[in-house]
Formats: C-alpha cells, structure tokens, sequence
C-alpha cells in the first residue's frame, strides 16, 4: 500500500510541530526547511486544522503549533483523515468478486496495516526528536 504525498505532508507538519513544542512555527517555514511547496503545505495545514490535529495563531507573532499532546495524536487516525480511500484494488466491478479469495485476504491485510499505524502516537515517532531537529538546516531547527 502506498500513501498519498498529502498524507506524507500531513505526517511531516505533525513531526516538525511535534519536535518543536515550545513555539509557534510558520507554513514558509515548514515548506522552506522539507523543500516543498508553501502552497500545498497550506492546504494540508488548514486541513489538519479543520480536523483539530494543529492550532492557529493569527497576527503578525501567529503561528501553528500543535493543537494537542503528541501522545493523543493516533497516527492511524491522521491516516484514516488524509487518505480517500482504502480499497487495495477495485473488487466492485471484477466478475470472479463473489467467489475469490483475495477480497476477503486483502481485506485482513489492510485492517493489520491499520492496526499498526493505531498502536502508533506522534510521540512514539518523535522518540528522537533531537537528532530530528539535527537534521533540518540551523535557521528550521
């Protein structure tokens, strides 16, 4: 299974939010220290917004930062948020559906990837947060 690059942006807000729990960040920032676009990463800010995952400070001192502890942040939850849909392959229109085995395979594979992701928090992944910051260039981090 493969993730959408909106879910990938929508982790990478979380992490760089996450290791930075002092302080309010911008999108430019954000977008300056990945090297993506400002423009798609405010979508996916405003989205994680909506859905309560980040917090918003207007004003000329305003920033994001996290809207709750990372520990209450269940990845599989911002993965179920940012991604369409979940169907591995399209069983709806094949002929041999009603009587093949792979529906019902495919079907226990994705509940055990989900059920990993659920056994996740944003803290757990922010466990080396410090070399984290390490990497991004002295002005991000």
């Amino acid at each position: 299974m493969k993730l959408t690059r909106y879910t990938d942006y929508a982790l990478r807000v979380l992490l760089y939010l996450g290791a930075r729990p002092d302080r309010l960040c911008s999108i430019s920032e954000m977008a300056g220290a990945y090297a993506i676009s400002q423009n798609h990463l405010m979508k996916v800010v405003h989205d994680l917004g909506k859905a309560g995952f980040v917090a918003s400070a207007r004003g000329r001192l305003g920033g994001i930062r996290l809207a709750r502890p990372p520990g209450e942040i269940i990845i599989g939850s911002v993965v179920r948020h940012t991604e369409d849909g979940f169907d591995l392959v399209d069983c709806g229109s094949c002929i041999i559906a009603p009587a093949c085995g792979a529906t019902g395979v495919l079907r226990e594979a994705l509940a055990a990837f989900m059920a990993v992701l659920d056994s996740y928090t944003l803290d757990d992944l922010l466990a080396r947060r410090v070399d984290m910051l390490s990497l991004f260039a002295p002005e991000a981090a």
